[in-house]
C-alpha cells in the first residue's frame, strides 16, 4: 500500500501546467512547473492530512481529470493517458485557489506549519516578478475561476473551520 501522495501531486501539477501553460520558454515552464508543484503540495497535505488519508486516496485513487478537461474545455484526445488518472479534482481546484490568491496560499501554508512537515513553499507565497510572469495564466483568476469554484468553499472550510473567512 502506497501512503505517501507523490503520484498524485505530480499529475495534479502536470495537469495545471498542461492546461495553464507558460508562456516563453524552458526557464519560464520550469518555473512554471515549480509553482504548480508547491501549490499542489500545499493543497494536497490540506486535502490528505494524515498518513491514514494519503494510504486511502493511493489505494481507491483520486479520480482523475475528467471533470477538469470538461470544465476547462481540454481536448479529449490526451484523455487517454495514464498519469490523468492520479490527477485529483479537489486537490487542482485548491491549489489554482492558493496561485490566485497570495493571502489565502500564506494562510494555507501556515496551517500546514502546525503539522510535521514544513517545507520552503517561497514560490507560492512570495513569488518574484520572473515568477509571475513564467505562472501568469496560472495565477490569473479569471482564467482559473472555473477550476477554482469547484471546491473553494471545501479549502475555506478547511482554513476556517468556523467560516469567517468570506471570499
Amino acid at each position: 500500500m502506497q501512503a505517501d501522495l507523490s503520484p498524485v501531486i505530480a499529475a495534479t501539477a502536470q495537469w495545471l501546467t498542461c492546461s495553464f501553460p507558460a508562456p516563453g520558454g524552458a526557464l519560464a515552464a520550469a518555473l512554471c512547473e515549480a509553482q504548480a508543484r508547491q501549490a499542489v503540495t500545499v493543497a494536497a497535505r490540506l486535502r490528505y492530512p494524515t498518513e491514514m488519508d494519503a494510504a486511502l486516496v493511493g489505494l481507491a485513487g483520486p479520480g482523475g481529470s475528467g471533470r477538469l478537461d470538461w470544465v476547462t474545455g481540454a481536448d479529449a484526445e490526451g484523455s487517454g493517458e495514464a498519469w490523468r488518472t492520479w490527477v485529483d479534482e479537489v486537490v487542482a481546484s485548491w491549489a489554482v485557489c492558493l496561485l490566485a490568491d497570495a493571502e489565502l496560499a500564506g494562510l494555507a501554508v501556515a496551517a500546514l506549519a502546525e503539522g510535521p512537515v514544513v517545507v520552503e513553499f517561497r514560490r507560492l507565497v512570495a513569488p518574484d516578478e520572473a515568477d509571475r510572469r513564467a505562472a501568469a495564466l496560472l495565477r490569473h483568476p479569471d482564467l482559473v475561476a472555473p477550476v477554482a469554484g469547484l471546491h473553494r468553499s471545501g479549502l475555506l472550510s478547511r482554513l476556517d473551520p468556523d467560516a469567517t473567512l468570506v471570499r
